[in-house]
């Protein structure tokens, strides 16, 4: 394997690029990485109930809470997902069971995941990410990681198995507008 190709599972690299798209819409760092960690994590717990790893969620529909004010749950969207949020004095912080994702555990997430190619896989998604104005990335981000995403086996098979990312791949689209 070349240091164009990183061998990773699709959670990391998922939370990664939610966290590139998410800066490019305007959000801080860490913001950013609260944000791109839920969106790893809902689309899991979807894909998870699809393959029936996980039972239907909790709540049931119409369980979403409604968009209000400072301090209170309220919903943003990224990478074409509605995450819920909540406004803390460290900044805006995506929440699971009304808890505030820590951008901490997140970013020594990636690093574990990425290793040494962390800064290089985060540069060349933001090269793709500035490629498009933030609110047409918003409306394409999710396509775009279809696209680049490390190829898996289908269904249960595929569930935590590695595929090959490759920067180059990235990078093209980039030079293509997606």
């Amino acid at each position: 394997m070349d240091d164009e190709t990183i061998l990773v599972n699709r959670a990391p690299v998922l939370t990664l690029w939610a966290a590139v798209v998410a800066e490019r819409a305007g959000y801080g760092e860490d913001e950013a990485l609260s944000l791109g960690k839920a969106v790893a994590g809902l689309n899991a717990q979807a894909k998870g109930r699809t393959l029936g790893i996980y039972g239907p969620p909790k709540g049931g529909k119409g369980s979403t809470p409604k968009k209000v004010g400072l301090g209170e749950d309220y919903w943003v969207q990224v990478c074409g997902r509605p995450v819920p949020v909540k406004d803390t004095e460290a900044g805006v912080r995506a929440v699971v069971l009304d808890e505030p994702i820590d951008p901490g555990p997140v970013r020594k997430y990636l690093a574990s995941k990425f290793g040494e190619a962390l800064d290089r896989v985060r540069a060349t998604m933001a090269e793709l990410a500035a490629a498009f104005e933030p609110e047409e990335l918003e409306e394409v981000s999710y396509g775009l990681y279809e696209r680049f995403r490390p190829q898996i086996a289908r269904g249960e098979a595929g569930w935590g198995q590695k595929g090959e990312l490759k920067l180059e791949l990235l990078r093209s689209l980039a030079k293509r507008g997606g």
